[in-house]
Formats: C-alpha cells, sequence, structure tokens
C-alpha cells in the first residue's frame, strides 16, 4: 500500500518540484477524504497541482473557472422542459464529477460560492426541491487568489471549515526554478500523467487512514489544542476541524508507514488543518491564522 502511495506522491513531485511538502500535503488531504485548498499568488503551479492531483487519481474530473458572473446554476445544474416527455428534466451541473477542480474560487460571488457548502459537507446537492448524489469519491480541489488581490470575494469562515487543508506553495527555490526552466513544459507533463491509483486501491487507502490508531494521550493532545484555541480565540476551532486533524494526521502517519499516530503527525498537519480555520480570528496587526497555529502548536504541551 505504501508503495502505491510513494509512486502516486514521487509523479506528483515531478510536476510540482521543490515543494515536496506541500506536494505530501495534498496528498495526505486526499487520501483523508478531505478538500483541499491551494492558496497563493498567482503563477507558482496551484492550478497545475490541482491538475496532477486528479490526473493521478484515475477519477472522473471536471475543471470549473469561477469568475464574478458565474451563477449557482451553472455549477450545480439545471431543470429543463422536455417537451416530448412534457416534464423538466435536471441536466447536472459540472459539479456531478468525482474530483472537481475550482479554480480561483473566489472570484466567484458569495451566493455562487454557497453552492458548494451542501456538497462539500454532504456529498450531495438539492434542486427544484429534490436532492441528488453526488459521485463517489468526491473532491473538491480549490485554488485561491491573496484577498488583497482586485476582484476577490473573501471565502466565509462556513466555506473555509470546509476544506480540511489550505496549503500555500511559494515560489521554488534557485536550484529547483532552474529545473522547471530547462526542463519540459509543465503543461506536456500533466498531457503525459497516468493514473496511479485504481478506484478499488483508492478506496483500500482511504479506509486504512481510519484504521490508523490513534491513543487516548494523543487524542487529549488534540484536544487540547481545540480547547486552547477556543480560549485564546473568538470562536477557536470547531469539531469538524477536529475530525479534520484526526483524519489528516492519521493519513500523515499511514503515509510514513506507521499504524499509528504521533505527536508529530499532528504537528506535520497542524498549520494546513488550523490557519485557515483561525484567520478570520485575527485582530492584532502582523498576526495571521498561521500565527496563530503555530503559536497554539508551540504553546500546547505535548504528551
Amino acid at each position: 500500500m505504501r508503495d502505491y502511495i510513494d509512486a502516486f506522491t514521487r509523479q506528483i513531485g515531478e510536476v510540482i518540484v521543490g515543494k515536496a511538502e506541500a506536494v505530501k500535503l495534498a496528498v495526505s488531504c486526499l487520501l483523508a477524504r478531505g478538500h483541499l485548498l491551494i492558496e497563493d499568488i498567482p503563477g507558482v503551479g496551484k492550478t497545475t497541482l490541482s491538475q496532477a492531483l486528479a490526473r493521478s487519481l484515475g477519477v472522473g474530473f471536471q475543471r470549473i473557472q469561477f469568475t464574478s458572473d458565474l451563477l449557482p446554476a451553472d455549477i450545480l445544474g439545471n431543470s429543463i422542459f422536455d417537451r416530448e416527455q412534457q416534464r423538466f428534466t435536471f441536466h447536472p451541473g459540472p459539479l456531478f464529477s468525482q474530483v472537481a477542480l475550482i479554480d480561483e474560487v473566489n472570484r466567484a460571488t458569495a451566493k455562487t460560492q454557497s453552492a458548494l457548502l451542501q456538497a462539500m459537507e454532504e456529498n450531495r446537492i438539492s434542486a427544484d426541491g429534490i436532492t441528488y448524489d453526488l459521485p463517489e469519491p468526491f473532491f473538491v480541489i480549490a485554488t485561491q487568489n491573496p484577498q488583497h488581490q482586485v476582484g476577490t470575494f473573501p471565502l466565509p469562515e462556513s466555506q473555509l471549515d470546509r476544506f480540511l487543508m489550505r496549503i500555500e506553495l511559494g515560489v521554488p527555490d534557485r536550484a529547483s526554478e532552474r529545473a522547471m526552466l530547462l526542463g519540459m513544459d509543465r503543461r506536456e507533463i500533466l498531457k503525459e500523467l497516468k493514473p496511479v491509483f485504481t478506484m478499488e486501491t483508492l478506496r483500500e487507502i482511504q479506509a486504512a487512514v481510519r484504521k490508523v490508531h490513534t491513543s487516548p494521550a494523543l487524542l487529549d493532545y488534540l484536544q487540547d489544542l481545540l480547547d486552547a484555541s477556543r480560549q485564546r480565540h473568538t470562536t477557536g476551532l470547531s469539531p469538524r476541524a477536529g475530525l479534520a486533524l484526526l483524519h489528516g494526521s492519521q493519513s500523515w502517519a499511514l503515509m510514513h508507514g506507521r499504524d499509528m499516530v504521533l505527536p508529530e503527525d499532528i504537528q506535520a498537519v497542524g498549520i494546513a488543518v488550523m490557519a485557515h480555520r483561525l484567520g478570520h480570528d485575527v485582530r492584532q496587526p502582523g498576526e495571521s491564522g498561521r500565527t496563530l497555529a503555530e503559536a497554539l502548536l508551540r504553546t500546547v504541551p505535548v504528551p
């Protein structure tokens, strides 16, 4: 099983050079059955990473470009009147895919963003009073530009909380950038990617993630982090964040060949899981969600 995970991670790393930690976090998020948010400035490979993940999973995927004039029906689907049958027939939108690549999610208005809430939480959508199940598995991989850029609409807390992890890529180091400049075009590499996981393999790995043992002491540590966040900040981390931290650390442990969670696993995924959930609690200049998450990991005692 670990051979499959290593091959999957290695293939993504061939596309996104010099960002091994971010790639591993992205893989860990998907194996934990979570939705992934990639936030950074334009041109650092956010869309490339999301496409590499989708193509390597070997499942159906659709890319949806979010814009300010996009409507909920454009992604969920429409009911169109069928003259022959004399009734309305629902035509599913691009969200009905096992992997939905949402490019520049914060370019759309709050109305369109909210169309993702039920889908990301329940793996289903409601239209015209009828509920439709989404395919299994269902992942949302979204990219986002920094909020200070022109034409962006900030994601509400309820939307951010539905992403298991948020990662940043940043610019590559000098050696990695040189390799990218001299290497094959990223678009050509994407075309040549082959699926690493079959559907059966993916399901087996996801099931194995939930079976990774977490001791009572580790659960105490996880709850101490949640309690500390709630005492220090306005709202703190939600119960959904606690589940995300647990499943993310289980996935990280499995990726490294362990059948039990260590404190290092929680710390490895902690910032990616907590920072975007704490960002709205920032009250002091110079602070950020990442700063608050780092403070929690630094000050809460490790068992």
